[in-house]
């Protein structure tokens, strides 16, 4: 069994030695333990650094990509490279790696395919109680939206087996968190979550979003976006039905007094009413349309996946791959 560490690093140099510092050679369970860190495009020395420190593998994007495609390459190269179970961490040290056996737990036992750390946000004294707030928020709608328990949606301390990362693939340019846990729900992979420590020391803005407002503005048209795209038909019968309503809305002045024996008057009302009446038999429409692709790209979702099996058996190289520099087989363990 082979653990693969993998950990998605933009401008990291400062940081990333104490987080490799921490990051354990070997786990109960498995036979090797391995280190992969994915390069987004650095302009300082973070791989030089990665190597120093010991890295297994590296990945080196050409340009800066975003953290969603980080973690997809990342994911990728592990798969190639032989991990049976795949963790992500931060490079910024917010996680604590002493988790890692607690969060592989549940994927050893045939528990769970995917395991989310739960950092206890409401317990963090970094967050600001506004924070708090809209994380729970945010986490309790992406929770309805996946079908999932897990209570930290945005965390990225997260563990994966062979079978749920094959299954994953991230489009999203914003975050991974997000989309890989309302994808995972709606492909019935099992999800788990377990509790772990996390830094009551802030060791750095995020450079995710400018701020929680800005991450909200983003993050909500993405849910949407997401669960959209695996429940169309809901989605838009919805906004046909609230359509329909506001035509009802539109129609009522007319339809009272025509019960009154007044049935005349009120054309605008009348025609804003068949506007969205048409509106909401085009929405629904789309919908069934939509629908209709939904089943197409599942099929598509399915035919990379046995692609990426294919590229497995054929032993296709990672992209972007170059070789670290790992310790002797004699080091000690971190």
């Amino acid at each position: 069994m082979k653990l693969i560490i993998q950990v998605p690093c933009l401008d990291e140099e400062e940081h990333l030695p104490a987080t490799l510092a921490e990051l354990p050679r070997s786990v109960e369970g498995f036979d090797t333990v391995e280190w992969l860190i994915i390069d987004d495009g650095s302009t300082d020395a973070t791989v030089e650094v990665a190597k120093r420190n010991g890295v297994d593998h590296v990945v080196r994007l050409t340009n800066h990509k975003g953290l969603a495609a980080a973690f997809q390459a990342g994911l990728d190269a592990s798969l190639k490279l032989g991990a049976d179970v795949i963790v992500n961490t931060d490079a910024d040290g917010q996680y604590s790696a002493s988790d890692i056996p607690r969060l592989v737990a549940p994927i050893l036992k045939g528990a769970a395919d995917m395991v989310v750390g739960d950092r206890e946000v409401r317990n963090l004294s970094r967050m600001s109680a506004r924070k708090k707030r809209l994380q729970a928020l945010g986490s309790w709608v992406v929770r309805r939206a996946s079908g999932t328990t897990v209570p930290d949606t945005t965390s990225g301390f997260r563990a994966y087996n062979r079978e749920a990362a094959l299954q994953l693939q991230v489009v999203s340019k914003f975050t991974y968190t997000l989309e890989s846990l309302i994808q995972a729900g709606k492909m019935l992979v099992a999800v788990d979550h377990v509790p772990i420590s996390s830094s009551e020391v802030e060791v750095r803005p995020s450079r995710l979003h400018g701020g929680s407002f800005a991450y909200v503005r983003r993050s909500v048209p993405t849910i949407f976006r997401i669960y959209a795209t695996y429940e169309p038909l809901r989605v838009f019968t919805w906004l046909a039905i609230l359509l329909g309503l506001g035509a009802l809305g539109a129609w009522s002045p007319f339809i009272i007094d025509l019960f009154r024996g007044e049935g005349t008057g009120h054309l605008q009302s009348i025609i804003l009413g068949g506007v969205l009446m048409i509106a909401a038999v085009q929405v629904f429409a789309l919908g069934i349309l939509a629908d209709l692709l939904g089943h197409q790209r599942a099929l598509a979702q399915r035919a990379l996946e046995r692609v990426r099996r294919i590229e497995l058996h054929l032993g296709v190289a990672p992209s972007h791959y170059e070789p670290g520099n790992p310790p002797p087989p004699n080091a000690p363990s971190p």
